[in-house]
Order: structure tokens, then sequence, then C-alpha cells
């Protein structure tokens, strides 16, 4: 068997920056060893029957309690116990790996601040709930996350249970207080099943909490695992997962494991994560096949763009959560803040631009504030776009903005001594800039498979309400909308409640007759009254050609059509538009009965002569008598843009005799890969940390001892370099490790 990793898993939002902020938690960390006498507990992998091996433990180890077994998603056990003890574990020749379950102490982060919902628009529930009857009565929905406020009088209704495997007992309460407080978990259970004041997707579904999120919303990926194996074992018909990681590839722990879970019975729905708009960036385990993979549309609205004068580029403003509403009606000079770890210059009536670091936003915040700015930009340290939150009460408004888009503010702005103007457009329904891109390297098929309102939705958090962004708003809405469709059909599978919503989706298109592309969409945005009666299924829902390098393809799939209606239904398949290179070849038009199915042969021939490098992506029409249907397809020519290493961690682990234990995820095999460690800020270089050959593509795992003789402590950017044909490519990880004599 395998073994599985423990991967330091964030929230969707927390993978993009919604963790209480600046906390050093989300960045991979080295863990000290416990004390001997220290109460732990941690969750080992085995190659036996983990009841056997629990009845084994009682006999020869009684000091040690055998606090949950697993043997649905993967067999382990998890064990408490002081260290001392637990090291005797060591000696059992059944067990293939053990991972600690982290602790965390929480400090002062202030309040959670309450909104009413009669001052602030609902763009949540009531826009997917459209006209249907169903309310999800008698389907348990299971929400893995940071836990859930069961007390909220919204979610007292709903709420039926569950279980902590941060904590190991019955009691999934959210980290209440606090620095390490959290909100999250109970505003995903609001918009799947809330009912009181505010009402959920499906208000009478059976809500079960699966606390695998800890203080700052942060957990292992073994526990998020045993959220997963736990939920199943209780009989979830839908679980959300509303969390992620930056692994772009199909065979991470998790990402097997979800799919396992559908393979078990149960629909899991799983947010793609927020680090749009570029592509290549879903992580697991949205990157599971089986899943329904949720990305965030917009609702019609107004927002600011940040302008420089004479340069045509715009910047979406993206507030942090809790911040006041950026209302420039002016032009504001700016200035660079640094990243927090030294003094901001004085600021009185200019915008100060911060690079994202290790220093909570709210406390970058009151510094630009003190010195008089009017408002914050911070832009991220790594590619892509991120989310944040305020966790304090700041005057001026404070805004995220991608890696990029910060560095031509500091250099067209800050460096240019341009000032900076804000202007307002209306946005129609659209994708948010945020939600994260697919496809998925390796095996090459499009994610999300699906989108759902992810921007400014208002949900019950503890002590009241507060909208919050992100596609983790977004999958709850198709985790309701599952229950919905359960209600009323209770013998679909998992498969068939993720064909009928794929099937009948709606199109967004940025311009007309220009639809966004598959990776950024999927099928579309849910319809919730056509995916509970559809009129037709399509199966699978998109066709994945994978990569080419033949001088020339060709290969014929076969896409099975379903009349699910009453009538009898035309079928026809015209033409796409399609490059020199490119032809595809299409059936004549079909005819089906009610319920009769039919497969219908679709071949494309490529020509690698005429045909670029790259993603080649776009859609096959499918028209019946009544509706226009999109399959979503792609095929990629050698190579594209996609990160060769994701996922990079460095840590202590206090089971091996290394000094460092490593892990990432290679997209593809490499002649070379090599790791150098860089102190942050000075970026002194500390030394190359290992070098390999040929490897192959994968999770790659290791250790590394090379007699330190300096503690390692503090932030630092390892660089991972890999040659591939000749070709070199370096991907930087920002590292903080943390080491106490």
């Amino acid at each position: 068997m395998r073994k599985i990793s423990a991967l330091v898993l964030l929230t969707a939002l927390v993978t993009a920056g919604f963790s209480q902020p600046g906390q050093r938690p989300t960045q991979p960390a080295l863990f000290d060893q416990p004390e001997p006498s220290e109460e732990t507990t941690i969750i080992v992998e085995l190659e036996e029957s983990p009841k056997a091996f629990a009845s084994q433990i009682q006999s020869r180890l009684p000091l040690l309690e055998v606090v949950a077994t697993y043997d649905t998603i993967f067999q382990g056990v998890a064990i408490k116990g002081e260290a001392e003890e637990l090291e005797k574990l060591a000696r059992l020749d059944s067990i293939v790996n053990q991972y600690p379950v982290r602790t965390y102490s929480a400090v002062n982060n202030g309040k959670i601040e309450s909104l009413a919902k009669k001052d602030q628009p609902l763009l949540t529930t009531e826009v997917v709930r459209e006209e249907t009857s169903y309310t999800g009565e008698g389907v348990k929905v299971g929400v893995i996350d940071t836990g859930i406020d069961y007390t909220h009088p919204d979610l007292t209704a709903s709420y039926r249970g569950g279980f902590d495997v941060v904590d190991f007992d019955q009691d999934p309460m959210e980290t209440m207080g606090g620095f390490g407080a959290t909100m999250h978990g109970t505003h995903v259970a609001g918009i799947i099943a809330a009912n009181g004041d505010m009402k959920g997707v499906a208000p009478e579904a059976e809500l079960y909490a699966y606390r695998a999120l800890g203080p700052g919303g942060t957990g292992s990926s073994v526990q998020v695992i045993a959220a997963i194996e736990q939920a199943v074992e209780d009989g979830m018909d839908v679980i959300n997962l509303s969390l992620g990681n930056t692994v772009n590839g199909p065979d991470w722990p998790t990402t097997k494991a979800v799919n396992k879970a559908v393979e078990l019975g149960t629909t899991v729905v799983v947010a793609a994560g927020n680090a749009g708009p570029d592509t290549w960036t879903v992580g697991s385990p949205g990157t599971s096949s089986k899943a329904i993979t949720v990305g965030a549309s917009s609702l019609p609205t107004t927002r600011p763009v940040l302008t420089l004068p004479g340069l045509d580029r715009k910047i979406n403003v993206q507030l942090m959560q809790g911040s006041v509403p950026w209302n420039f009606s002016k032009k504001y000079p700016l200035i660079d803040g640094g990243s927090g770890e030294t003094a901001v210059p004085q600021a009185t009536g200019k915008i100060v631009v911060m690079e994202r670091g290790v220093v909570p936003f709210t406390e970058m915040a009151q510094m630009a504030y003190e010195q008089g700015a009017v408002g914050l930009i911070i832009y991220n340290n790594q590619p892509g776009m991120f989310q944040g939150a305020l966790t304090g009460e700041v005057p001026i408004p404070v805004a995220a903005v991608s890696g990029k888009d910060g560095k031509w503010l500091m250099e067209h702005g800050v460096k240019g001594d341009q000032w900076l103007e804000t202007t307002k457009v209306k946005v129609d329904y659209g994708i948010a800039p945020f939600s994260s891109r697919g496809p998925v390297t390796t095996n090459w098929i499009v994610k999300p498979d699906i989108l759902a309102p992810g921007v400014n939705i208002i949900s019950t958090v503890p002590g009241g309400y507060q909208p919050l962004q992100g596609t983790s708003m977004a999958a709850p809405h198709v985790a309701g909308v599952a229950a919905l469709m359960i209600e009323a059909h209770p013998d679909w599978s998992p498969a068939q409640i993720k064909r009928s919503m794929m099937t009948t989706a709606d199109l967004l298109t940025e311009q007309p007759g220009q639809p966004y592309p598959p990776t950024a969409q999927g099928t579309g945005v849910i319809d919730t009254e056509a995916a509970i009666q559809p009129d037709l299924w399509i199966e699978p829902g998109g066709l994945y050609f994978g990569r080419i390098e033949d001088s020339f393809f060709r290969e014929k799939v076969k896409i099975t059509v379903h009349n699910k209606g009453e009538k009898t239904q035309t079928i026809s398949v015209p033409l796409p538009d399609s490059p020199t290179g490119v032809t595809w070849s299409m059936p004549e038009t079909i005819e089906l009965a009610p319920g009769e199915k039919a497969e219908i042969p679709i071949e494309l021939s490529v020509s690698k002569a005429f045909v670029g490098k790259g993603v080649h992506q776009g859609y096959i029409t499918m028209k019946s008598d009544s509706h226009t249907y999109q399959l979503p397809y792609l095929f990629m020519m050698e190579r594209a843009d996609y990160e060769k290493v994701s996922g990079f961690e460095l840590y202590k682990d206090w089971q091996t005799q290394g000094d460092l234990s490593y892990r990432f995820y290679l997209t593809e095999t490499v002649d070379q890969i090599s790791v150098d460690l860089y102190r942050a800020g000075t970026m002194l270089h500390r030394g190359t940390l290992f070098t390999r050959e040929e490897t192959e593509a994968g999770m790659i795992e290791g250790e590394i001892d090379r007699g330190l003789k300096e503690a390692l402590s503090g932030p630092y950017i390892a660089v991972v370099t890999v040659t591939k044909d000749k070709q070199t490519y370096s991907y930087p990880f920002p590292v903080y490790l943390e080491n106490k004599e």
C-alpha cells in the first residue's frame, strides 16, 4: 500500500490567503520534537486490519489509547498517549507510516464582525434554489471544514452531529475566540442548510460537521482523509470539501481519497481553489476526476478598477474580508510600504502598496493607517491571486491584488511617480477573477466541472452573518443542489448526479458568441431546476484527448446520450469551427424515444505540422429540438506552460533520523532535479539540500541528512530547479522553519 503523505492542507480560501492573515502555520514548517511526557495523538497507516492492530495495542502497549480506526478510505488508526510511549510503535512491523496530529495555541485575533441581512443584498441561496419545491429533506450532508457553530439559531434545526478529527472527540465546534478563531465551516454550512431567518439551498437537509481544519483553518491531509473516512462510514449522501492545496495533479492522497468515497456511493463536492485567473491552478482534491469540482461565478454588480494615467491596464479591486468599501472619487499618489517587517514610511494622503509576507494583514493595514494612508493595496508574494481577511476594525480600505499586478503598480505607479485612479465599471454575469482554472496536469482533464455563485455571499458565522467570497462559497451551493437532487431521485448514483448537473449547466460568455474557455467554467453555471428534471444526459461530461506528440493523431470516442424527457428528441451535432490541422468527424442526426440511449461517435484528427504548441480547447455543440448543450473538449500539443513542481514542503519528522524531510509533486519525468535553500530577505545561499537524477513523475518524498551544524529558523526560500530535455526551470517556495534548542 502506498504511503499517504501528511501535507499541510488549507481551506480553499486559506490557500489563497483567507486564513488568519500572516499566520505562520500556513507555510510549511519545521516542527519541534515533543517532550517525552507530552501527551499527543498520531495517526498510523497499517498493512494489517486496523481492528486487529487495535487489539494488539491493548495487550502490548496498554498505556496507549486507540481513539479512532479507519478501514474505508485507508487502513489506519489514531492513537493517543505520551510521546515516549508512542515511540515504542516503531518496533511494530505492521506500521507503514506515522503522521503527527498538529496542535495549536490560540492568541487574540480580534472580533468577528456581524452584519444584519437587511443591510446587505442576499446574494446566495435564492439565486440557486429558484422555484424548486424540494428542500433536501432526509438527505445527509457532511461538511468537512473548520467545524460548525451548531449553536447558531439558523443551524440548530439542521445540525445532527459529526466528529472532530483535530481533537478526536464528538464536538466539531468551530475554533472560538483567540487568534486562531475560525468561521469558515459555519459560513459553508449556512449556504447548504441554514433553516432560520436565513434559508440555505437545502434547508431541511441533515447537517453533519467534520472538523478537519483546526485553529487558523489549517490541518494535515491525513486529518482530511480521516474526516472523509468518518463521513463515509456515517452514511453521508453528500460531502462538501471547501478546502484544497496547490498540487495540480490527479494522484495526491486527498484526491485518491475523494475518488474512493465517490466509488463507495457518496457525492463529493470540492472547491476549485482561489489561485485564478492563471491556468493550471486547480489544486487537490479539486483535481479528482470523480468529484464535482466547483468554480466561482459572479453576479451582475458594479465594481471598482484601478488605472494609471496613460496606461491601458486595468486592475480589479478585490477587497479584503472586513474592509470598508473602496469608494475613491479622485486620484492618489502611491508609496512603497515594504512587507510590514520594517516601518511603513510617512504616507499622509497616499495609498500604500505592500507585499504580502508573514505579517498579519490587519497589522499591515494598521501600520499604513497610522502613517496617514488613505488606502492599502497588498500584492501577492507568489504567482496568482489570493484572498485575505481583516480581524479587527481598520478605518481605511484594504485591497488584494495578484503578484503580477502588484509589481506592475510598483514599477509604473510607485517608481514612475504616477497617481492611482479608481473608476467603477458594470459587470454582468461572469467568472470571479480569483476562481482557479484548469486543466489538470498528467491526465489533462478539464476542471472545474461547473460554476456557482461565489462573490459577496452572505451566510452564517459565529455571532451573526457575514459576506465572504471564494470557491469555498460556490461549492456548498452545489452541495445543496446535490441534496435536492437526491431527495428528488434517491436512486441516482454520484456519477448520475454529476452527469445531470454538467449536462444542464448554462454556459457563460465573455461576449456574445464567445464563451469563457472550458478550463475556466467547465460546462457553465449550475441550473438547479434543469438538473433535477433533465431532458437529456450526456456522458462523459467532456472529451479529453490528452497530450499529443505524434506527427499525426487520430482518435475516436463514443458519447452516450440518454433521453430523460417524456418526448422523442432529435439530436444533431454540427461541426465546430476548427483551425488548420484540426479535423472533426461527427455523426448524422439521431432520434431518441423517451428513455432511449444511443452512442454518438466523435473523431478528432490533428496534424502536428499545422497546430501550435500548448492547450487547445473549446466546445462541441449538441442540439435537441428545444435545447442546446455544450460539451467541453481539450487536447494539448507537446508541452504547455504548467509548473513542473508543486506542493513543495520541508519539515522535521520526529519519527526519522534525517535532519529534514521533504515532499512535492512532479508533473512529468525530468532528467535532474535539485533544491537550494536561501535565507529570505538577504537571499544568502545556505546550501544545496539534494540533487536527484532521472526522477519519474508523481509524488516525491525523501529525507535529508547533511549533518547541519546551524539551527535552521525563520523564513527561507527553497528554489527547486528541474532540467528536462536540456531546458531548465526554477520554482521558488517560501518555507518557514522553526527550530528551538
